[in-house]
């Protein structure tokens, strides 16, 4: 394989040799290819270009917890990979993790009607995280600077009981003694879609959106803010681009596809909460 120097340092290393395994992958690909076509970025110096983007984010460490795989009985594919994207391009290490408990059921979602199958969530959400996912009891909040709810059915089936018994539900224990935990660090926490509805149970006064709080076509689940208001917090109504953020619990919300809105919008939403998420670390 041709040799470079990379990065400014002396000695000659192949190009695939001793990257980090926490440097996002859009990095990697963008010096692998300015060492491989160096007249496409004359006027850059290599060390500069490949990092003169990287915020200082790049040494935040973010769990993102996930609640299966797929809208109906998982977490909400969409709205997870936008959150992968986002915390990528800020530059921040990403670690998946999951319960390694049964789903509540499995819905065909091409029916949109419970199966008879039984499905591991951990497994499941393994589909989302390409296979790179822990055990959610081994996550330890010391080690990261955030952590990210996605959302989806998932969220109300196998993170806690809402989907069954709204208001009243509880929250799985695991999933409760993470949130907990990086509540009580004054850690941030973003959360989307359905998943507000956590800290709405764990947190009453707390300050969270889900959207809008008047059912509408463009708000099919508006309903859930007068639970989360029955539960003691504040709801906030924002755009779906939006975001809540409460700085006193460092909450981070949007309504991500509570809102029936083109993907991109909830894609920027998102974006936007990640960006808060982020900035709420330093």
């Amino acid at each position: 394989m041709t040799q470079v120097s990379r990065l400014g340092n002396n000695r000659q290393t192949s190009l695939l040799d001793d990257y980090p395994t926490s440097l996002p992958l859009c990095h990697v690909y963008k010096e692998l290819r300015e060492a491989s076509f160096p007249h496409c970025c004359a006027p850059y110096r290599r060390s500069t270009f490949v990092f003169a983007a990287l915020p200082e984010a790049m040494a935040k460490k973010v769990a993102v917890i996930l609640a299966g795989c797929g809208v109906y009985d998982g977490s909400e594919i969409h709205e997870s990979s936008a959150v992968y994207v986002h915390l990528s391009r800020a530059g921040a290490q990403t670690d998946f993790f999951a319960p390694n408990t049964d789903q509540m059921h499995v819905v065909s979602h091409t029916k949109g009607q419970p199966t008879k199958e039984t499905r591991n969530v951990l497994e499941e959400s393994a589909r989302i995280a390409r296979g790179n996912i822990k055990d959610l009891k081994d996550l330890d909040v010391s080690e990261y600077d955030a952590v990210i709810i996605p959302g989806g059915f998932g969220v109300a089936k196998n993170l806690s009981t809402w989907a069954v018994k709204g208001k009243d539900c509880s929250v799985a224990k695991e999933v409760e003694a993470v949130i907990k935990g990086f509540h009580g660090a004054k850690k941030p926490i973003g959360l989307c879609c359905i998943s507000p509805v956590l800290a709405a149970k764990l947190f009453p006064g707390c300050e969270l959106t889900v959207g809008c709080d008047t059912e509408c076509e463009k708000w099919p689940y508006a309903g859930t803010a007068a639970a989360i208001k029955e539960l003691g917090c504040k709801h906030v109504n924002k755009q779906v681009s939006e975001v809540h953020v409460d700085a006193k619990n460092k909450l981070v919300t949007t309504s991500a596809f509570m809102c029936n809105s083109p993907v991109h919008e909830i894609y920027d939403g998102i974006g936007e909460m990640v960006k808060s998420v982020l900035q709420l670390t330093n």
